[in-house]
């Protein structure tokens, strides 16, 4: 959710908000500038800025300044080594800004052109793990285009970030996909999990193509592969098994949980 979404929920809820913004860091912290906190003057908060005691700290400040009224802007330099008791041993420098109906037109303007790129995924296959990909992607920077063949197979409610797509041919998808999209596989079938897998790695464009499955599939797709004509370092790129085949809990929460990190690695280049 966008930082003027919050901001909007917050007024319409109680009719104030503060927003608690980290703008500067030495040394150690646990969020780095820009990272940011919606208080609402009861108490509730969307975001962070690291949780812990500067978080809770933060919160207090913020309420205060929210009972001194809209328009209130205060800076807080913490160390939190000495200040707090922590062991980050870094400084954050700290901005409480509070907004009311006397400011919210300027708040309007500040944040309306504020928003996130979204990186499209592409996700292949509407099972249980889908599913719950389709849910734990929900409030992330993803542009979803959820795709199977068996329209019955998507749930009625639908994440907003979620496209439910009702294909003929799941496939052709790819070649209609913008560069550099995720790609996730789950399908009810190997071989078009086989098929997608190996146009989306042809294609050279998607920077993550991850396939659901054990490493034996791996290894006979990576036999088909090559068959088919893809070159060694084309396969390798392909993620199988996805997220953390090192747990035994094969759940599809925790399936979408450990791929949702790993595609969250992927999109800020971590390795």
């Amino acid at each position: 959710m966008s930082i003027l979404a919050q901001l909007r929920d917050a007024f319409a809820a109680e009719g104030a908000a503060a927003l608690v913004t980290i703008v500067g860091v030495e040394g150690s912290s646990p969020r780095d500038a820009g990272a940011r906190m919606v208080v609402r003057p009861s108490g509730g908060f969307q975001g962070t800025i690291g949780g812990g005691a500067l978080e809770w700290g933060a919160l207090e400040d913020a309420r205060a300044a929210l009972a001194r009224g809209p328009s209130v802007i205060e800076t807080r330099v913490i160390s939190l080594g000495p200040d707090l008791g922590q062991c980050c041993g870094g400084r954050v420098r700290l901005t409480i800004e509070t907004f009311g109906a006397d400011n919210l037109s300027a708040l309007i303007a500040r944040f309306a052109g504020e928003r996130e790129a979204p990186t499209p995924l592409l996700l292949f296959g509407a099972g249980h793990v889908g599913r719950a990909l389709a849910l734990a992607l929900a409030p992330l920077p993803f542009a979803v285009r959820w795709i199977d063949a068996r329209a019955d197979m998507f749930p009625a409610a639908m994440p907003g970030n979620v496209t439910p797509v009702a294909a003929r041919d799941c496939a052709a998808e790819i070649d209609a996909a913008p560069d550099g999209a995720f790609v996730l596989i789950m399908t009810h079938s190997h071989p078009l999990d086989l098929d997608i897998a190996t146009r989306a790695l042809a294609a050279r464009r998607f920077p993550y193509v991850g396939l659901i499955g054990s490493a034996t599939k791996r290894a006979r797709f990576e036999a088909r592969m090559r068959a088919a004509g893809l070159a060694d370092d084309v396969i390798g790129a392909l993620v199988c098994p996805i997220g953390a085949p090192v747990l035994r809990d094969k759940a599809p929460a925790v399936i979408a949980a450990t791929t949702v990190a790993q595609l969250l690695q992927a999109r800020e280049g971590v390795q």
